[in-house]
């Protein structure tokens, strides 16, 4: 007997497999930006310290689910709290872990 996922049939015990693994934590991380400095630079931060980061303003951030990129998103408020709007889905075949 075969389930329909996504439009496609799916094996049973696939299925099954699916159900058990669902309620397992993965860790969500949206990554802002980055850069380099030296050593030098970060022993110098303080806080009133502004430090610019390698993305444009109105550019998508990246999302990763246990390191490996998904897709990419916009901020957004939820109440008093940030969020992030998934507005893209990466492909599996243009995945990348993050080193």
């Amino acid at each position: 007997m075969n389930d329909m996922a996504g439009g496609f049939p799916v094996d049973t015990s696939v299925a099954a497999n699916f159900r058990l693994l669902q309620d397992v934590d993965v860790k969500l991380t949206v990554e802002i930006g980055s850069t380099s400095l030296s050593l030098r630079e970060l022993l110098a931060l303080g806080e009133e310290s502004v430090i610019e980061l390698d993305r444009d303003a109105n550019e998508l951030l990246d999302i990763f689910v246990n390191g490996t990129l998904i897709g990419r998103g916009e901020v957004v408020t939820v109440g008093e709290k940030f969020g992030v709007r998934m507005t893209e889905l990466v492909s599996p075949e243009k995945r990348t872990a993050r080193a």
